[in-house]
């Protein structure tokens, strides 16, 4: 659960602070947000 709630509280920062933002890196963010949330996990030991 905590993993998840950093990950959310990623995208939101993500979509709020760069409303601007093109498609392409809405995707870009996604990809790096997963990344973390699994190297989270590793690292947490969930």
């Amino acid at each position: 659960m905590k993993v998840y709630i950093i990950w959310l509280a990623g995208v939101v920062l993500w979509n709020f602070g760069y409303p601007e933002a093109k498609p392409i890196e809405d995707v870009l963010a996604a990809i790096v947000l997963s990344y973390l949330s699994i190297l989270l996990k590793k690292h947490l030991k969930i």
